[in-house]
């Protein structure tokens, strides 16, 4: 692709990205969880239980969150990995005939 095309795309991702900044914010985004858990709420539904241990704050909470998200993607990576990098060189299907 040429400079002017390169050029082209990378304008045009930072339009995407910028356009929401730019736009005027109007409503409340309160998100799904904020609504199922007040549809929820309503119906007079009472929990069985309660968690054995709850983080100490919301930053602990995204920590463990993150951390649990890491060790399954390199998971996940090295599962790949060994099952498709063990193949001897001339058994890769790289799409040429």
């Amino acid at each position: 692709m040429s400079r002017r095309g390169n050029a082209a795309l990378a304008l045009a991702a930072a339009a995407i990205a910028a356009a929401p900044l730019a736009l005027p914010v109007g409503g409340d985004f309160g998100g799904s969880d904020d609504k199922a858990a007040a549809a929820i709420a309503a119906t007079g539904y009472r929990p069985w239980f309660t968690p054995l241990w709850k983080p100490p704050s919301t930053e602990v909470e995204s920590l463990l969150f993150a951390l649990q998200a890491a060790l399954g993607a390199g998971t996940l990576g090295y599962v790949l990995g060994r099952t498709h990098g063990g193949r001897p060189p001339g058994k890769a299907d790289d799409g040429e005939h």
